[in-house]
């Protein structure tokens, strides 16, 4: 049997694979019962060394506070501009697709470049103005509550115009992204609206630099099974890649 020592660090370097770790397996891995593994991750988590879920545990407090895009576009720049390069590429021509409200999406937004006639659907007001300069490019701004962290509008006035229109593609901003919980938003308005533009769309896209991997927002969007491709950069585990390929998710690493 392996010493307490032992069994702490095979948790933390599972926890450095795979991200999440459950109690069951922990106790089968290493022989021993489930109360042992839950007193061995109350010890970790005093320690600071992970965050204990109901019969599991993470690396870190997955949960995200709802910061403001002007922060927001502050961090994960280069990772950022590979994402959006990488999302303008699905663009197709004449397309018609959604742009919800963040700063990766206002980063995607400053690479696209119509092909033909492109008509974009926006909560977000800077991606509005940016993208209402190309001449080729129709903008429905959606109405609604404007939220000042996000620049974005919100509610249900915003929500009420998807049931009128139709689009190829949702390009989704998120908060988090966690096997359990799915995809996340920090604020719950701007999660149902996601919902709102989800029924309205033919393919779910998340545009998420690595640092949403375990994370978790306030505001559940979706489970993982609704999303069609994640855009991401080379920070995602391999074990995260696995578990989303698995599940039928296109992972583009930007």
């Amino acid at each position: 049997m392996k010493s307490i020592a032992e069994r702490h660090n095979y948790i933390l370097d599972k926890l450095r694979e795979q991200q999440f770790v459950k109690v069951t397996e922990l106790a089968e891995d290493l022989d021993v019962t489930t109360v042992t593994i839950r007193k061995d991750l109350k010890i970790l988590e005093e320690r600071n060394l992970l965050f204990r879920t109901h019969g599991s545990a993470m690396p870190i407090n997955p949960y995200v506070p709802d910061m403001s895009v002007q922060i927001k576009g502050k961090l994960k720049n280069e990772e950022k501009k590979k994402i959006a390069i990488a999302a303008a590429k699905l663009i197709q021509e004449n397309d018609s697709i959604i742009i919800s409200a963040g700063s990766t999406n206002y980063e995607f937004a400053l690479q696209i470049q119509p092909k033909g006639h492109l008509n974009v659907v926006t909560s977000s007001l800077p991606v509005s103005i940016l993208l209402n300069d190309l001449p080729d490019v129709s903008v429905i701004q959606l109405g609604g509550n404007l939220y000042k962290k996000s620049l974005s509008v919100r509610g249900a006035y915003a929500a009420a115009a998807f049931n009128d229109l139709t689009c190829s593609k949702l390009f989704l901003g998120v908060d988090g992204i966690d096997k359990e919980h799915g995809i996340t938003n920090s604020n719950i308005d701007e999660a149902l609206l996601s919902k709102s533009m989800i029924a309205a769309s033919s393919k779910i896209i998340v545009l998420a630099d690595s640092s949403k991997f375990g994370k978790r927002g306030f505001g559940k969007v979706c489970g993982l099974e609704g999303v069609d491709i994640i855009i991401t950069d080379d920070g995602i585990t391999d074990s995260m890649a696995r578990m989303l390929d698995n599940l039928g998710i296109k992972v583009i690493i930007a």
